[in-house]
Parts: C-alpha cells; sequence; structure tokens
C-alpha cells in the first residue's frame, strides 16, 4: 500500500520537532531524552506509544514523567507486584509444604489403603522433592503399596485451572503456558535431548517415566541448527491397550545438531503416576494401584513432609528468569492464605482483592489495575508506569528491600539482562525486571547513576511493533546511569 506523501512529510517534520525539543530540554519533566526519541523514531514508533517515570528512590520531583497515568499492558514486569505483595505479606523465609498421608497403618512393609499426596502450592516442585518423599516412605520401611495414590490439589480453588482454559498463543506446550496447580509436579514438563550426526538423529528424554516410551522418526536436512523445530510436527501421544504411552515424533532435524527443549504434554495424573512408579521400583518398592485425583480424609496421618525453597529463593527465580508459571503460583498462594473481605471460592479473585488491599494499605491508587494471573502473560492486565513506581519505592522502603532487589536481573550480568547493555553507564550497576509480549515491551527496576544516586525507573511501550522499542527502553536506562543530564 503506498503511503500518502503529504502524511508522511508531515510526520517526518512532527519527529524532527520532537527530535530537537528533546535535545534542547532533555531533563524538562515530560520531554524525553534525545538518544530515546531517536531510538523510538528508529523504530518507527509514536512517543504516545511509551508511558515511563523516572523518579529519586526516596521520592520527590521525577526526572523524568511521560504518559506516566496511563493504564498500560506491562508484560512481565507485573510479575513486581505479585512478588513484593508475597514477600512482604508471607515473608522471605515462607514455605510451602506437600504432604504424604495416609489412614492406615505400615504393617511389615506393607501400606495398603490409599495414600494420599496433599499438594500445597509449591511453585517449585521439582523430580527430587518427590523422590525425597518416596525415600523418607521407603526409609519407614515400606516396600509395598497397596492401593491408590490420591492426588490431592484442593489447596488452590478452583484445584484445576488449566481445564478448559482457552490457549494463549500458539504454543500451548511451552513451559510458560503451563496454569498451575497445587501440586504441579516440574511444571509437568518433559526434557527432550535431541542429537543428530549425518546419518541419524537420536532422542532421550528426562525423568524416566514409567510405561512411556518414544518413537521418533525424523528426516535429516541441512538447516540450521538454531531453526531445528521450524519443521517438526506437533508430538502425538498414543495410549496403547497394555497401558503404555507413546510419544510420537515426526518431521525433519538438522543434522549435527543438539538441542534441549521442555514441553509439557502428558496428562497431568499420568505424568505423576509415571514418574512415582518408575521412582518406587528405583528403591525396590511395588505399587499396586494407580493415581487418581480426591480428597485428604480428615483423619489422615502425616508420614512425610517436604518443605519448598524460601519465599525469597521463589521470588528470586521468578523475577530473574521471569518464570511465569511460579508467579501464577505465588498469586494463587496470595488468594488462598491473605485473608479479604468477600471472600470467595476463587483464589484468583481473592488474590485480585488482596493486593488491592495491599495497595491501598500502603497508599497506592489502584485505578486502573487489572490483575489476571498476577504474570503479566496476559491480553487483559494493565497497570499505569507510575503505580509501578510507587510499588518500586515501597520496595526500596521494605524491611525485605536487601530480598526484593536481589531478585532482580543485573543489567549485562544475569537473568533476563545479562545480554543487554553490555557496554553502557548501566552494566552492573541497575538492577531491572524486563517484560515482552506480541504487542508491548517494558523494564522497570533501581538505577545507580555515576554520581552514586539511586533512580526508580519505569516505562512501558504498547504497540503492535512493540518488540521494535527495546532500544528505546535501553537508551533511557542508559541515559538515567550516565546522570549527565541530571539538573
Amino acid at each position: 500500500m503506498k503511503r500518502d506523501p503529504e502524511r508522511a512529510s508531515l510526520s517526518r517534520l512532527w519527529w524532527l520537532a520532537a527530535f530537537c525539543c528533546a535535545a534542547v530540554s532533555s531533563h524538562a519533566q515530560g520531554s524525553l531524552p534525545v538518544e530515546v526519541t531517536a531510538a523510538l523514531q528508529a523504530a518507527q514508533i509514536e512517543p504516545t506509544s511509551l508511558s515511563a517515570l523516572v523518579m529519586p528512590i526516596q521520592g520527590g520531583v521525577p526526572r523524568l514523567a511521560h504518559l506516566d497515568q496511563r493504564s498500560m499492558a506491562p508484560a512481565s514486569t507485573l510479575k513486581l507486584v505479585t512478588t513484593l505483595v508475597a514477600l512482604e505479606e508471607l515473608g522471605p523465609v515462607f514455605r510451602w509444604h506437600t504432604q504424604l498421608l495416609s489412614q492406615s497403618d505400615i504393617k511389615g512393609s506393607t501400606l495398603r489403603g490409599p495414600l494420599y499426596l496433599r499438594g500445597g502450592g509449591d511453585p517449585n516442585l521439582s523430580w527430587d522433592s518427590l523422590r525425597t518423599l518416596f525415600r523418607s516412605l521407603r526409609s519407614q520401611g515400606v516396600r509395598r503399596l497397596e492401593g491408590d495414590l490420591i492426588l490431592d490439589r484442593s489447596f488452590f480453588q478452583p484445584t484445576r485451572p488449566d481445564v478448559g482454559a482457552p490457549a494463549f498463543d500458539e504454543s500451548p506446550d511451552s513451559y510458560y503456558n503451563v496454569i498451575p496447580d497445587a501440586l504441579l509436579l516440574n511444571g509437568n514438563l518433559i526434557e527432550f535431548t535431541l542429537e543428530s550426526d549425518q546419518q541419524q538423529a537420536t532422542v532421550r528424554t528426562q525423568p524416566p517415566l514409567d510405561g512411556f516410551h518414544v518413537d521418533a522418526s525424523f528426516s535429516l536436512t541441512d538447516s540450521r541448527c538454531e531453526a531445528w523445530d521450524d519443521n517438526w510436527d506437533k508430538p502425538r501421544i498414543e495410549r496403547k491397550a497394555n497401558g503404555n504411552t507413546v510419544l510420537q515424533l515426526r518431521g525433519a532435524f538438522p543434522r549435527n545438531c543438539r538441542t534441549t527443549t521442555r514441553l509439557s504434554l502428558l496428562d497431568r495424573n499420568l505424568y505423576i503416576e509415571r514418574f512415582a512408579r518408575a521412582f518406587w521400583k528405583e528403591l525396590g518398592g511395588s505399587w499396586r494401584g494407580q493415581a487418581r485425583d480426591g480428597l485428604t480424609p480428615t483423619d489422615a496421618r502425616l508420614l512425610c513432609e517436604h518443605n519448598s525453597s524460601t519465599m525469597a529463593e521463589a521470588i528470586r527465580t521468578v523475577n530473574k528468569a521471569s518464570d511465569v508459571t511460579m508467579a501464577r503460583t505465588l498469586y494463587l498462594t496470595l488468594g488462598t492464605l491473605l485473608p479479604t473481605e468477600g471472600r470467595s471460592d476463587n483464589a484468583f479473585q481473592n488474590a485480585d482483592t488482596a493486593v488491592k488491599a495491599w495497595f491501598a494499605k500502603r497508599g497506592i491508587a489502584d485505578d486502573g489495575l487489572v490483575l489476571e494471573n498476577g504474570s503479566g502473560l496476559s491480553r487483559l492486565e494493565r497497570i499505569s508506569t507510575r503505580q509501578l513506581a510507587a510499588l518500586l519505592q515501597v520496595g526500596a522502603s521494605s524491611n525485605w528491600y536487601a530480598e526484593y532487589a536481589n531478585s532482580l536481573p543485573i543489567v549485562a550480568l544475569d537473568g533476563t539482562m545479562r545480554k543487554r547493555l553490555a557496554q553502557s553507564a548501566a552494566a552492573g550497576r541497575a538492577r531491572i525486571k524486563t517484560g515482552t509480549l506480541r504487542d508491548a515491551v517494558s523494564a522497570a527496576g533501581y538505577v545507580r547513576d555515576a554520581s552514586q544516586r539511586d533512580w526508580i525507573v519505569v516505562a512501558i511501550i504498547n504497540h503492535p511493533e512493540a518488540s521494535k522499542g527495546r532500544p528505546a527502553l535501553d537508551a533511557l536506562i542508559h541515559w538515567v546511569a550516565r546522570g549527565a543530564d541530571t539538573p
């Protein structure tokens, strides 16, 4: 489609005027720095698509305030809300608990009747976590299990929020799309290692799952290894009459390539059952039964318990790695444990109420604040840069500031910022949480400038080509860290 010449000319004049204004008044409140304006122009993103706020960490007059009251889609910077509220309300040493219980006594080496696996919402319930529980059971002399394994997910309501949930995007099997429940084992993920030489491709999987097999058949190509999944067919699960499960992998794979990926493909109950059965056999035990949903009776006695890592460690993973599933689990935990007025039987709704009550208690307005799952992976969630900056200021004065700040990626060193701004003034001097969606990019956190002054920086771009605006966010962070233009 041809571009209207008059409109193009006006656009060029507007950009020139904006660029010149920025050049002569880059410290004026509301005026964007020259380098930010230039980066937006290069990306063909209008300045009105950017909301930004830069303010001293202790409060006071902002150094920059640009459309900062506008409600924006924050992408993963919304995790800053969930993690700070969780840290403040539940404390840095809070832990989640996963338990094995039974109504029966151990007789000899046999435990008859159902064995209850009760989830407590552990956001990082790993393979080793469950192994620890079963080792503890085995150490009590149990070798034979005669009964079903009852999976109790009732800690969160609804117990299975993933059931019937629409796909967020075209990659429903990817980890970031896994919707948590109170007993989510390792994200329900199977880890695939695919490796090829000139003649053939092989596939290895983790963890060991009893009765689970991979049927892989790939044609080899001379394509780039980085594009290994371009011609990979959607994996197909087949349940056999003998009870085994076969995963069929088909398509093309590059020669001389090695890669690892993690996908959520199996039914959650089946995943836990096959994992537990394989490990119990490894411990020398036998099990007659299957895994199924249910509730733990009130008279069941505790056999063993696994305690999670601390809240401080959990939020470090959430923010450094931008872990969506763990962030959602924290949000559900808030909705389950925090007292709220007009409490419902839905943890998501209760979490919304609890977070907004926290905002009110801290004197932060919640106008335009929209929460859905607390992770930022949402088409609905909204927050303004002013609200996010106010939250970061609360975080800076929190008793747990050290734990909170330590959870944020360090520019040019780790997390989602490890490859950004390596040669800039911000390298090693800023802790920034990033966010990316199809039409939103964001950055928010703490920056120390060259004069050792600390700043809060929040910037969000909402635009159909938002990803092209990431250099503008980097330019803003560099501008603050350099500190040369500070009045």
